[in-house]
């Protein structure tokens, strides 16, 4: 996305984000002109000098020192503006990065579940750290770049005007040929950095790939053929890369050589001056000349990259910004009720749901569950098993139809009391990083080390637990790779153990639990389900034969309920699964 397809809008809001900085702006453009200012003068302070230097054989120096002294004290006010100048940029930069980064932290929080299901967590992740830096260093930095340049420019135009209009033209006519040789290179050098970038991706791709599956690699041998796959690649890397580097490296050494074209031509037009009887430039003031020559020279060949940079910079705050304009969950209602001490009463009533609303999925749902009982799902994948506890806990509000707890619609609850009232067990294990402590208490912060305790006993989890090198608070990494799958489990299950919701959701809760600890498990899940409305999705049809209520999901309906003996003396749907798990 270039600069110029950005959304209309988009310099607004950047412009609504550095306007919280306005003073540091202004002062940091104070700054920059007093930098610059004293940077254009300070030649003529040394020009004077050098004029004092050559006359006639004789130093005056009396006269020289005070011009000395003036220089010195002008570099320390210069430089130390260049550094409040860094200083106050940086803080704009990391302030305005910061600021958009807890926008969209809290923007995703807030955003339904619809919007992160449908975007990679990759490119979620890359917009909100990669983009939000490109953007900062980009906008904000090549700001300054871009004012400071153009009044380089401008300032050294005007004193070059004004000590001799010749070598202003001249400086003038030629430094356009720099700008015009960097665009040549950089225009044919865009195709092999492109073609870097495109191999480079395809690099990090095989090592993610083979990193992550470094045990299918290994069980199948193939460590030989990835390796060979990735030497190809690399060797294409070098080759791309190679070209890139050496065209790009042609930008610089060439737009100096025509800058020295630049300064030798001064060089001659001021000499020729110099000694000319009808012009008064002297040696000091051509040597002045000399040096904003140089110093107007050197902004073109920043100021494309600028430019670069700002487009760049749009086009990450477009990416940024579509994130930010994403509409938000649907807020709870304002007579919306908070469940306490929630039954778990639950009906679904005629209940419509479609993920695309133009193919239909789930068509008229229904079933109720009282009080204490367990309630099976049970189904063929992508008969709807997920998607119908994503209804109970609001994930996604349901289309037509309504689901009610103890009576009251769940549209009409807080989602946060609604949550707060189910307890979670998912297939996929999450472990945050941090103690085991921490993560037992995630739900429950202020819980006990009695209640951890107690919960993980019930959980058949603090036995190993206490065999770990800190016991509660062992650090657990970010990917819990110390930890077996079953261990995480019993973790996971142990944090809802804590929190004793008041209705139980168990999706293949025990998948990865031997067969002794399930059995284990399941007894103190009949302990906490004890008197709890409970929900368990199953694929091994082993676990619910004791459920209360088994709903058969296919094609996003409930083709058949009932106990498991009711079922399978019906012989239909259900029958036919429960064959053929054990066949």
């Amino acid at each position: 996305m270039s600069a110029e397809k950005a959304p209309k809008g988009t310099i607004k809001k950047v412009l609504e984000y550095v306007s919280k900085y306005r003073f540091l702006i202004i002062l940091s453009l104070m700054l920059t002109v007093i930098n610059v200012s004293l940077t254009l003068y300070i030649p003529l302070l040394f020009g004077s000098a050098i004029d004092l230097i050559i006359g006639e054989g004789l130093v005056d120096f009396a006269a020289i020192r005070p011009e000395l002294g003036k220089i010195a004290i002008l570099s320390v006010i210069c430089a130390g503006a260049l550094l409040a100048m860094n200083l106050l940029n940086n803080r704009i930069t990391f302030n305005t990065a910061r600021d958009i980064r807890n926008d969209i932290f809290r923007k995703i929080n807030v955003l339904p579940l619809e919007y992160i299901d449908r975007h990679p967590t990759g490119e979620t992740v890359s917009r909100m750290v990669t983009d939000v830096e490109q953007f900062s260093d980009g906008l904000l930095m090549g700001f300054t770049q871009l004012f400071s340049g153009v009044l380089t420019i401008a300032g050294t135009l005007i004193l070059m005007l004004k000590i001799n209009w010749k070598i202003a033209l001249v400086v003038v006519c030629l430094t356009p040929l720099s700008l015009f040789v960097a665009r040549f290179i950089a225009k044919h050098t865009y195709k092999f950095f492109n073609d870097q970038s495109k191999v480079r991706a395809e690099q990090t791709g095989v090592i993610n790939e083979v990193t992550g599956n470094l045990k299918v690699v290994k069980a199948f041998n193939r460590e030989k053929a990835e390796l060979k796959r990735f030497g190809e690649i690399n060797e294409r890397l070098e080759k791309v890369s190679l070209k890139a580097i050496f065209y790009s490296s042609l930008t610089n050494p060439v737009t100096r050589f025509v800058n020295a074209l630049v300064y030798a031509a001064v060089a001659f037009v001021g000499a020729t001056d110099v000694i000319s009887p009808y012009t008064a430039l002297t040696v000091g003031m051509l040597t002045s000349v000399l040096s904003y020559a140089n110093q107007y020279t050197k902004p073109f060949n920043e100021i494309s990259g600028v430019i670069a940079e700002f487009q760049n910079a749009l086009a990450c705050a477009a990416r940024i910004f579509d994130i930010l304009a994403q509409t938000p969950e649907k807020p709870d209602s304002d007579n919306a009720k908070t469940l306490k001490n929630t039954e778990g009463n639950i009906e679904v009533i005629s209940v419509n749901f479609s993920y695309d609303k133009n193919r239909e999925f789930m068509k008229d749902l229904n079933f109720s569950a009282k009080k204490g009982q367990k309630i099976a799902i049970v189904g063929p994948t992508g008969c709807g098993k997920t998607t119908l506890i994503n209804l109970l806990m609001r994930f996604y509000d349901v289309d037509k139809g309504s689901i009610t707890v103890d009576g009251t619609d769940i549209r009409n609850i807080t989602r946060r009391s609604l949550r707060a009232s189910f307890g979670m067990v998912l297939q996929d294990t999450w472990l945050k990083p941090g103690t085991v402590r921490e993560n037992i208490a995630f739900g429950k912060p202020d819980a006990t080390d009695e209640e951890i305790i107690e919960a993980a006993k019930r959980a058949h989890s603090y036995s190993f637990i206490k065999r770990l090198p800190n016991g509660l608070d062992t650090v657990i990494g970010e990917d819990s790779g110390s930890l077996s799958e079953g261990q995480k489990q019993l973790l996971c299950i142990t944090r809802v153990m804590l929190s004793l919701p008041s209705v139980l959701i168990l999706d293949e809760a025990t998948s990865s639990i031997d067969v002794n600890t399930e059995i284990r498990i399941n007894k103190a899940f009949d302990e906490l389900m004890h008197g709890r409305t409970s929900f368990i999705v199953a694929h091994r049809l082993s676990t619910i034969l004791d459920a209360d209520k088994i709903l058969v999901m296919d094609k996003g309906r409930i083709v058949e309920t009932g106990t498991h003996k009711e079922l399978l003396e019906k012989g239909g749907f259900y029958a036919n699964l429960f064959n053929s798990s054990f066949c």
